[in-house]
């Protein structure tokens, strides 16, 4: 089942959003509607926000020189949230325009007759949104998508290339769809010595902005190999500044029995490579 939900949909999908959306450009309120949908394109596993044109508080032209159609037949099978093209549905791109200043490719007009005076619009080119009163980071949320954060008291091992990086029987067990599950250990629990703050930063829709650390040996399989969310989002509140670390890249045991590693667009590359010859496996 989680092969088959994690497929990005073959055809165009959209799903009405029940709450006011508000959104920002330059600090002035760019749109407020209550009549948003979240649509799904060909291939996209994350949806994107499309609004009503008459509820847009910006102009809104047709780019020009419109684009090149991208080449269908030479996209990847799923595309992910980190860019608002290419386009996978007929449509026309636009910009969003302002009175100081032109926002290029910001928007798309699907051709779809369901989705008619809908704009699509490019989450990052707008500098705030707002679900009601609440901040929303990273890109829209997918209602059939879901996190649990649970109490652990089985014994956790972290270790990369023999060395333990972390232990504890104290641990917080995140679950969100479609991912592995993550072991979320407390600060006191980990071997520090061994990690350093990295610079790398990123942003989940869920849970907030994660900070990154690196072993301190300087291996490049020790870079960027665990996180943590010193201000979380509600779904993750309890996780606060708690560790967690790739299962894809370290060898984690869970009261003393070696885990096996998933593979994810996480994983190294000749893990990935592999990764059509992987079959459930039960017991």
């Amino acid at each position: 089942m989680k092969w088959h939900l994690g497929q990005a949909v073959p055809q165009l999908g959209y799903e009405r959003v029940p709450m006011r959306l508000r959104a920002f450009l330059d600090g002035d309120p760019a749109l407020d509607t209550q009549r948003g949908v979240l649509v799904w394109e060909p291939r996209r596993i994350v949806p994107m926000y499309a609004v009503p044109e008459r509820d847009l508080l910006v102009g809104v032209e047709p780019t020009d020189p419109p684009p090149e159609p991208p080449d269908l037949d030479a996209l990847p099978r799923i595309l992910g949230p980190d860019s608002f093209e290419p386009h996978t549905t007929p449509g026309t791109i636009v910009d969003l325009v302002t009175s100081t200043r032109r926002v290029a490719r910001a928007g798309f007009r699907p051709d779809d007759r369901d989705l008619a005076g809908l704009v699509v619009l490019d989450f990052p080119a707008l500098d705030r949104w707002l679900a009601e009163d609440e901040e929303l980071v990273g890109h829209p949320h997918d209602p059939f998508k879901r996190i649990d954060v649970l109490s652990c008291h089985r014994r956790i091992e972290v270790s990369l290339d023999g060395n333990v990086l972390a232990s504890s029987d104290n641990v917080l067990s995140l679950f969100e769809t479609h991912l592995p599950g993550r072991y979320y250990i407390p600060p006191d629990d980990v071997v520090s010595a061994l990690l350093s703050p990295s610079e790398t930063r990123s942003t989940c829709a869920y849970k907030g902005h994660a900070s990154y650390f690196s072993t301190t040996d300087g291996r490049p399989e020790g870079r960027d190999i665990a996180w943590t969310y010193p201000l979380p989002l509600a779904d993750a509140l309890r996780a606060r500044d708690h560790v967690a670390f790739w299962n894809e890249r370290t060898d984690i045991r869970v009261d003393g029995e070696l885990q096996r590693r998933p593979v994810t667009p996480w994983s190294p590359p000749a893990e990935q490579a592999n990764a059509n010859a992987e079959r459930l496996e039960f017991g």
